[in-house]
């Protein structure tokens, strides 16, 4: 789903207004207005363009900046000069700057894979915000939006970009969507959409960020090193929030241990938080450096003794496994002291007859199943689903003027079903888990400027935190190229910009990084 890994792979494996000519992100000359009564192209078309732009001011930080909106489609080509697809995004440009070249830009994107850019778009940095309840299920339209107080539009301009199969983003000509699922062609695809739109605004000299969510930061760090090896177009930085670079700390296989050591952590925070424990600490952050010491050393020295583990040692483990996660002792001993995440979402609050936030697991939902061994739907996506697409859509349509007679693909389940995971890999080579780490090495040696900052969630049990902690420290780099990664933390889970302190937080440390990041 939208902008986290999908369950599947994980079991097998974001006002005055005045519609103007096109300014901002300029069309090329075939471009042509949106229209609700557009048809749709045959084969034997041409595809075209589609363009909106409106006018519009927001008020940030004490000043009034005025922006245009640009929502349009821009059409990808092969090698051979033929149509291969329409991306669509939503640009947001800065109109009182007298040399756009000197400003930042940054390219923004959700993950899925199969998600539009909804999340990060309508909840964290667009000028727009949809409300959502917290840590709870919103209420039924009519929805709220409001003047987002976090947009990132004083600090650079936005560019949010959907992937083939969303939003409105769809192969075209001999093209299938299907061809550009799979981490290779999606990578490919989205740089291409960068080169153009740096081309036709004239950014080239802009300072450059990508900003990703889940998938996102895995396609970030891919695009960072495609980009830069074959258009040698150089970054300021790179946002990575709710990280994941190498999808084998995720996957609970049989016979590999550490996903249990990367999660525990992120287990206590959740227990924590619902306070399940027998002896809950007061200092949450004191309490999480104290299970990352355990996990890495005592329980993973357990673990790695397998069957060689006698029952006093299996016993003591299960004990303090109950004091970090509020789970039985028994059921911990019969869980053969490893826990899957479907499993701790279900048992964890199950005597309330609740199922735990995966995504974000301060979020709870009613347990239909209380003898279910896993955990049923994420919370999370109950609570918040439709708040956005609906904010969303209204918004699209009636604000920015773009309305083609097309439903928007908020998430495309079919493209999270079929995606091809491979990644730069040669014909006989053994496959491993799909990883860009090397891809970010590799931007970073190639980079000297390039500074990585992540944002973790304390409660996102979809990507956690200590996983990405051991990603970063285990990248490897010298010492001068490592001080270049900077780790945030949040109370909140995959989406903390879900929550209104955090969110404030978030936009607080992004602003910092883009200034930091955009100076000699």
């Amino acid at each position: 789903m939208r902008n986290w890994l999908s369950p599947a792979f994980v079991v097998v494996m974001a006002l005055g207004i005045t519609a103007l000519p096109t300014r901002g992100q300029e069309p090329s000359k075939d471009t042509k207005p949106a229209s609700s009564d557009q048809k749709p192209a045959t084969p034997s078309e041409q595809p075209k363009e589609e363009s909106s732009t409106t006018d519009h001011t927001i008020l940030l930080g004490g000043q009034t900046i005025p922006y245009k909106a640009t929502a349009s489609t821009t059409l990808l080509k092969n090698d051979e000069g033929e149509p291969t697809a329409l991306i669509f995004s939503i640009a947001y440009v800065r109109s009182d700057v007298k040399d756009p070249s000197q400003r930042p830009i940054a390219f923004l994107y959700n993950g899925g894979p199969g998600s539009s850019s909804i999340w990060l778009h309508m909840g964290a940095f667009g000028p727009r915000r949809v409300v959502t309840s917290n840590a709870e299920p919103t209420p039924p339209a009519p929805y709220t939006t409001v003047d987002n107080a976090e947009c990132l539009l004083d600090k650079a301009d936005l560019v949010f970009i959907d992937p083939v199969g969303t939003g409105f983003s769809r192969a075209v000509g001999k093209s299938k969507d299907k061809d550009f699922w799979g981490v290779d062609p999606d990578i490919k695809s989205l740089s291409q959409f960068i080169n153009i739109y740096v081309n036709r605004n004239n950014r080239w000299n802009s300072p450059k960020f990508l900003i990703g969510e889940s998938y996102g930061t895995f396609r970030s760090a891919g695009i960072a090193n495609y980009i830069q090896s074959s258009d040698s177009m150089n970054l300021n930085g790179i946002v990575l929030l709710s990280s994941v670079l190498d999808l084998g700390t995720l996957e609970f296989s049989v016979g590999q241990d550490m996903p249990y050591v990367y999660y525990l952590p992120s287990y206590a925070a959740t227990a924590w938080f619902h306070s399940t424990l027998k002896d809950r600490p007061a200092d949450l952050p004191a309490f999480l450096d104290e299970a990352r010491k355990y996990a890495a050393n005592d329980y993973a020295a357990a673990l790695m003794k397998g069957t060689a583990l006698s029952d006093a040692e299996k016993s003591d483990v299960a004990k303090k496994l109950s004091y970090f996660t509020g789970l039985s002792e028994d059921y911990l001993l019969k869980a053969n002291l490893r826990v899957t995440l479907g499993q701790f979402r279900a048992e964890l609050l199950r005597s309330k007859g609740l199922d735990a936030g995966r995504l974000d697991a301060r979020f709870s939902a009613p347990m239909y199943d209380l003898l279910s061994e896993d955990a049923g739907a994420d919370p999370l996506e109950i609570a918040i689903d439709a708040p956005f697409v609906g904010a969303f859509n209204q918004y699209l349509r009636e604000t920015l003027k773009f309305n083609p007679d097309r439903p928007y693909v908020a998430e495309s389940d079919a493209a999270g079903d079929n995606w091809d995971w491979k990644h730069n890999v040669r014909p006989g080579e053994f496959p491993v888990a799909p990883s860009t780490e090397v891809d970010l090495i590799r931007a970073m040696l190639g980079n000297p400027f390039l500074s990585v900052q992540v944002e973790n969630g304390y409660f996102d049990l979809a990507t956690p935190f200590f996983a990405t902690e051991y990603t970063m420290d285990h990248l490897l780099l010298p010492a001068k190229v490592e001080d270049r990664i900077h780790l945030e933390y949040y109370t909140a889970g995959h989406m903390m910009y879900l929550h209104d302190a955090d969110r404030a937080k978030l936009k607080s440390n992004i602003a910092s990084f883009i200034d930091s990041a955009s100076k000699h």
